[in-house]
């Protein structure tokens, strides 16, 4: 990101204003409190909670000194809209999955700094017992893993948002310009994701034994991209020519 220097991210500042945190369906009332606390620890403060209609008592026990973040914390039905006013959505994910592509937690941090400083970028986290549903990936730009043994299947939730959000805030920003535009919020991605679909299917190219997994195959393509306008110009342009 062009200017940040190191400072500004431990200062707090940077991150409260670029990034969210959003659960999905989380179980545990405790692991929410305990994702809180970990936000306050390394400086963010956005917390987004999708299938969650209230928030127990018991979470603000976990959250100690960070209940402020949960009395701000914003509630959703669904995934689509926690993610429609950010830019990039970054998943995390404990298994390869047949048509998204996976990074390792190191390069997913890489690229979050190279875009743009207006960029809004959210970091999506799924249930603690099933993770993130192929449904639930389609509202994300990449997919990341965390590095771990290969004796226990995955992180506990709370211990997975740490690692990722204490390597973002200990990440070293360099001074180089963004090597990426700014892109259209999620929802104006999607949106256009959705419009070349359609196109898809009415040349024939998308059909009802292959539409799933077209469906995931475009959006893991075209979310990396992480389409500008004039990306979206240009796809729009190139995906309606000669159809009716």
């Amino acid at each position: 990101m062009g200017g940040m220097k190191n400072r500004d991210y431990a200062e707090g500042t940077i991150l409260k204003d670029k990034f969210a945190v959003i659960l999905c369906r989380p179980e545990s009332p405790e692991n929410i409190g305990l994702v809180a606390r970990n936000m306050k620890n390394t400086g963010f403060d956005d917390l987004r909670l999708v299938g969650v209609s209230s928030l127990e008592k018991k979470t603000f026990v976990t959250a100690v000194h960070a209940r402020e973040i949960l009395k701000n914390a914003r509630l959703y039905a669904k995934v689509a809209d926690a993610t429609e006013n950010l830019d990039v959505v970054f998943a995390a994910t404990a298994k390869a999955r047949k048509n998204f592509s996976l990074l390792p937690l190191e390069e997913a941090m890489k690229k979050m700094f190279d875009f743009a400083g207006t960029t809004r970028i959210g970091i999506l986290f799924g249930n603690e017992r099933t993770g993130l549903t192929s449904g639930e990936l389609l509202h994300s730009s990449f997919r990341f893993k965390i590095p771990q043994s290969g004796i226990q299947p995955s992180y506990n939730l709370a211990s997975a948002v740490l690692i990722t959000l204490f390597s973002i805030f200990s990440s070293q920003v360099s001074d180089m310009d963004a090597a990426y535009g700014q892109p259209l919020s999620r929802k104006e991605q999607e949106a256009c994701i959705q419009r070349i679909l359609l196109n898809l299917e009415k040349k024939g190219f998308s059909h009802k034994t292959n539409k799933k997994h077209v469906e995931e195959m475009v959006f893991d393509l075209f979310g990396r991209l992480t389409m500008t306008a004039e990306d979206r110009r240009l796809l729009l342009a190139l995906f309606s020519k000669g159809t009716q």
